[in-house]
């Protein structure tokens, strides 16, 4: 029996001990012809009696009610400060970013900088401006609403008081 045979063996036949006899005496025999392959097969034997032994690995708390309970007790945003659950931004610190990335942008036309660029590329130069300013306007818009969806909705789908809907 070849070194790789035995292995074979042995892992195939993890904890069944399902083999014949004259595969016993051929395994028996190996082991006492190569100790490499019976060195492997003890470490191997010791790695199951280790993960069979429940004590070593000791069942893990439930950590999901404790977790609930952390998130339950947080303190909720005040009126006026609705938070953004990914960021932690408020309401109006979006409005806030929104017109300072808004002004920034929109006066980069009147930078020294840009003029002589703008003086000596030509006003081909004012499109990819634009588009880029174009761009990151919307995308962030895009994110601001798509964070705010559910404030959104709820403040401008809810029906008026006293529109003589029932319920």
């Amino acid at each position: 029996m070849t070194c790789r045979g035995f292995m074979d063996k042995i892992y195939d036949d993890a904890g069944s001990g399902g083999c014949s006899l004259g595969e016993r005496l051929q395994l028996n025999a190996h082991r006492l012809i190569c100790p490499r392959c019976a060195a492997e097969e003890r470490a191997l034997k010791a790695a199951w009696k280790l993960l069979a032994d429940q004590e070593f690995f000791p069942e893990s708390p439930c950590m999901a009610g404790r977790i609930m309970e952390r998130v339950y007790a947080e303190e909720p945003a005040g009126p006026g400060e609705e938070r953004d659950a990914a960021s932690g931004v408020s309401f109006r610190g979006w409005v806030v970013t929104g017109f300072i990335v808004l002004i920034s942008l929109s006066t980069s036309f009147f930078g020294v900088e840009f003029g002589r660029i703008a003086a000596s590329q030509g006003s081909s130069f004012l499109l990819p401006v634009g588009l880029t300013i174009g761009c990151v306007l919307t995308g962030y818009g895009a994110l601001f609403i798509g964070s705010h969806l559910k404030a959104f909705s709820l403040r401008f789908l809810k029906p008026p008081a006293g529109s003589g809907r029932l319920s």
